[in-house]
C-alpha cells in the first residue's frame, strides 16, 4: 500500500517521523512522494508557535482534498497539533481518519489499520513514558548526517512555551538505547551526529542522578564511522565543567554550541521564567570562549515579549553588539493559548515586534559579515553537502555551521566528490552569510 509522509516542525519532530517511517517500511508500506499515488497520508504536525500551527492546519486541509481527487483512503494526523487539539481536529476536519499523540507514534501501524477499517480514532499515551521501538529509523536527511534525540519533554515551564503540555516532563533516553541507535546510524553511513532534545544539557539527571551528557558524548566518540558530533539546545544555566572538558578533549565533538538565551534584560528574563541574568549570560559565554577559543556560539532571541519597553529592547541590542554571537536567530513573540505569557498585560503590536526583529538581525548581519571576511585565507575542514547544479562547484559546511540554520561554503572544483565526503578547503571569499573556497590538494 502506498504511503506519503509529511514531517513539519523541528528536528526533534523529524526524528519521530523517521522512527515512524522505519516502522511503516518494516510493516510493508511503500513510501511514495506523490500525493496522487498515496493510499495513506500521515502528517506529523507542529504547533509550537502560531505560524507553525497555521502551516499544520493548511497542510491537513490540502491533503484532505486528495480524498476527492486522488486515491486517498486514510488521512492520519500525528505530533504536537494532534496532541493539543485532538477533539477539534476530529470535529472540524472530518476527512481526518485518525489522530496520534506525541507519545503514541509507536502505534502508527495500528492507527492506520483502524482508519482503513473505518474505526479510526484518537490514540494518546501518557506523557510519562518513551515509546519502545525495535525497528530501525529511516533517515531522511541525505544519509551523511542525522539527528539523535536524547530526551523527550521539558521541566523548565518558561512562561511563553507550550512544550511541557505537549511533550510532558523531561525524560532521558537510556544511554544503551542511544548508543545502539547511534551505532546503527553510523553503519548506515552517517558521518555527523547532531544531538537534540528540548534541552540536551540536563541529559541523564533523571536516570543517573546527575547530568551525564559528558558521559554520553565520550561513549558516542568511540563509535567508528562518526566524524563530527554536534550539540544543539543547551540551556545556558545548565552548562557545566564536565561538559566543557569533554568538548575540549574529544576531537570528534564540534567546537559549536547552540545556547538559546532568549533575552538579556533581567526583568524580561524573569517574566519569561528563565533562570539566568544578563550578567550570568555574559559570564557563561565568556567561560566557553576562554576554555574553547575557536568555539562557534549560536543563540536564539525572542523580541516583542509582553511589556518589553523600547529601553529593554535597546538593552538586548547592546548585549548582542557586546557579545558578538557567531550565529543568531530572532523570533517575534507568539502568544500561545494555555501559557502564562499569553495572559500578560501590555501585549506588543505585531508591527513593533517585526521592527525590533529587523533591527536585531541588521545588527547581527554586521557581526556575521565581518566574521566571514576574517575567514578569508584560512584553511577549514568541510563536509560536502552536494553538487551545485550545472556548475563545477560543490556546497558544504564547516564545523561552525549546523544544517538548515547556518551558513554554507561553496567550493569551485572539477574533482568528483560525494555528499558526506570531507575536504580541506582554503577560504577565498565571503558572500554575506556564506563563504567561497578552493580545494587544497
Amino acid at each position: 500500500m502506498n504511503l506519503l509522509f509529511i514531517s513539519l516542525g523541528c528536528d526533534k519532530n523529524l526524528v519521530d517521523s523517521e522512527v515512524m517511517l522505519g516502522i511503516l517500511e518494516a510493516g510493508g508500506y511503500q513510501i511514495v512522494d506523490d500525493e496522487m499515488q498515496a493510499d495513506v497520508i500521515v502528517i506529523n504536525t507542529c504547533c509550537f508557535i502560531h505560524d507553525a500551527k497555521e502551516e499544520s492546519i493548511q497542510t491537513i486541509l490540502e491533503m484532505a482534498e486528495y480524498k476527492k481527487t486522488g486515491r486517498l483512503k486514510a488521512l492520519i494526523v500525528a505530533g504536537c497539533l494532534a496532541q493539543r487539539y485532538q477533539q477539534e481536529i476530529c470535529t472540524e476536519i472530518p476527512e481526518v481518519d485518525a489522530v496520534l499523540g506525541t507519545a503514541s507514534y509507536d502505534q502508527i501501524v495500528q492507527s492506520i489499520e483502524e482508519a482503513l477499517a473505518g474505526q479510526g480514532g484518537v490514540r494518546l499515551a501518557e506523557l510519562d513514558t518513551l515509546p519502545a521501538v525495535q525497528e530501525r529509523r529511516l533517515v531522511t536527511t541525505g544519509g551523511h548526517y542525522a539527528y539523535l534525540k536524547i530526551a523527550e519533554g521539558c521541566d523548565k515551564h518558561c512562561t511563553y512555551c507550550i512544550i511541557p503540555k505537549l511533550r510532558g516532563n523531561y525524560r532521558s533516553v537510556p544511554m544503551e538505547r542511544l548508543l545502539k541507535e547511534a551505532g546503527e546510524l553510523a553503519d548506515q553511513g552517517v558521518k555527523e551526529l547532531i544531538l537534540v532534545a528540548q534541552e540536551t544539557t540536563l541529559y541523564g539527571k533523571d536516570l543517573y542522578g546527575e547530568k551525564s551528557l559528558h558521559r554520553l558524548l565520550k561513549e558516542l566518540c568511540r563509535i567508528g564511522g562518526l566524524r563530527w558530533i554536534r550539540i544543539l539546545y543547551c540551556y545556558p544555566e545548565e552548562i557545566y565543567d564536565g561538559l566543557i572538558q569533554v568538548m575540549k578533549e574529544e576531537k570528534k565533538i564540534c567546537h559549536y554550541i547552540d545556547l538559546p538565551v532568549q533575552h538579556a534584560n533581567d526583568e524580561i528574563l524573569r517574566r519569561m521564567g528563565r533562570r539566568t541574568s544578563r550578567k550570568q549570560l555574559g559570564e557563561i559565554v565568556g567561560k566557553l570562549r576562554k576554555e574553547i577559543p575557536d568555539i562557534a556560539i549560536r543563540t536564539t532571541l525572542i523580541t516583542g515579549f509582553p511589556g518589553e519597553t523600547k529601553e529593554q529592547h535597546e538593552e538586548l541590542m547592546e548585549f548582542v553588539d557586546e557579545i558578538e554571537f557567531d550565529r543568531l536567530g530572532v523570533f517575534t513573540y507568539s502568544p500561545e493559548e494555555d501559557t502564562p505569557a499569553a495572559d500578560l498585560p501590555d501585549q506588543i503590536p505585531e508591527e513593533v515586534k517585526e521592527e525590533r526583529q529587523a533591527e536585531l538581525m541588521e545588527l547581527q548581519q554586521e557581526v556575521v559579515f565581518a566574521q566571514a571576511e576574517e575567514m578569508i585565507g584560512r584553511e577549514v575542514l568541510v563536509m560536502i553537502e552536494g553538487k551545485v547544479a550545472d556548475e563545477d562547484a560543490y556546497v558544504g559546511r564547516t564545523y561552525r555551521d549546523a544544517p538548515n540554520v547556518d551558513g554554507l561554503i561553496f567550493i569551485n572544483t572539477q574533482e568528483e566528490m560525494m555528499s558526506g565526503d570531507f575536504a580541506r578547503v582554503r577560504v577565498t571569499g565571503a558572500l554575506e552569510y556564506d563563504l567561497i573556497g578552493e580545494l587544497i590538494s
